[in-house]
């Protein structure tokens, strides 16, 4: 009997992201952003009780570029989505795969126990997890 590899979030996941409160404009979150390298934010929660918000790229360009807003007067929490869905550490990529495509996701926050570990797209999804698979 052949056993299948088993890769999980926490071995694919890139632990470097980018946190930012709401309240940030989407100016500053796009020069955070260009200065870390990232497409995605992390929006951190206002209190215990809330819950996580995530900023895609994609967010601001429709939001807010295609409807010429101008980013200096746009909080990131008016064009955010939250709740985030997230990823557990130890979910098997190919659960991850699915959801993705089911939910129509490209980028998953990875969160235990309240703290986000990392942020998991189609990059690592394929680059880390398929490939470790393959070899």
């Amino acid at each position: 009997m052949i056993q299948k590899k088993y890769i999980n979030a926490r071995e694919v996941m890139h632990t470097e992201h980018l946190e930012l409160d709401g309240l940030a404009t989407v100016k500053e979150a796009l020069i955070a952003m260009r200065a870390a390298n990232a497409s995605v934010v992390i929006v951190r929660k206002r209190h215990e009780r809330d819950a996580f918000g995530i900023l895609l790229l994609s967010d601001i360009a429709k939001k807010v570029l295609a409807k010429d807003r101008a980013p200096e007067r746009v909080n990131v929490y008016e064009i955010m989505s939250k709740p985030v869905i997230s990823l557990d550490p130890d979910m098997d990529v190919r659960h991850c795969a699915r959801m993705f495509e089911r939910f129509g996701l490209s980028s998953v926050p990875v969160i235990e126990q309240g703290k986000v570990l990392g942020i998991v797209s189609y990059n690592e999804l394929v680059f880390n997890g398929l490939c470790e698979l393959i070899e």
